[in-house]
């Protein structure tokens, strides 16, 4: 009995079927990654851009919100402008005499629409201690007495808040 050897042709077809079997995989594989990694590229494209409208969105927005935001309180002061315009135009006509009264209720309307805006005036008096974070000492006056050292002696200007947030704070003469 003589041995069967197996042919030369035979095993190389077997090494070149499992070849092309493995490069189709390969290739498949290959195909599917690349299909992946474009899906990604196009999905981060998308959502940069969709950033990009985003910022540019909302820089628009705060310049708009900027431009309008003292709408509402200068729409509220218009009233107060007309009533100066004309108790101008009345001091005009009476050779300068002021209406006092007519004056003091304008104050008064000017007043009540900024507090209605959240305007509210820094309680300040004279003899309380000097605090630097709410005061602004404008000069030091020697104390006429002990008990007024580090004291506010006089009030120049007024300050004011708008909510919790001080926006000009009180002008103060300090006792030394």
């Amino acid at each position: 009995m003589a041995k069967k050897v197996p042919s030369k042709k035979t095993t190389k077809s077997k090494k070149n079927t499992v070849s092309k079997n493995d490069k189709v995989k390969f290739d498949e594989q290959l195909k599917h990654l690349d299909d992946s990694l474009k899906n990604e590229k196009d999905k981060y494209l998308r959502l940069f851009a969709e950033f990009e409208n985003f910022k540019k969105r909302t820089a628009k927005e705060r310049l708009e919100l900027y431009k309008t935001a003292n709408q509402e309180v200068i729409s509220a002061l218009i009233p107060v402008l007309d009533d100066f315009n004309r108790a101008n135009t009345e001091m005009n006509k009476k050779d300068g005499v002021l209406d006092k009264e007519g004056i003091k209720l304008i104050y008064n309307k000017f007043n009540e629409v900024l507090k209605s805006n959240g305007l509210n005036q820094t309680e300040v008096k004279i003899g309380d201690l000097f605090d630097a974070e709410i005061h602004e000492a404008i000069t030091q006056i020697p104390a006429s007495k002990e008990k007024d050292k580090g004291k506010i002696i006089d009030i120049i200007e007024a300050g004011y808040q708008l909510g919790e947030k001080i926006i000009r704070y009180p002008k103060v003469v300090v006792g030394q």
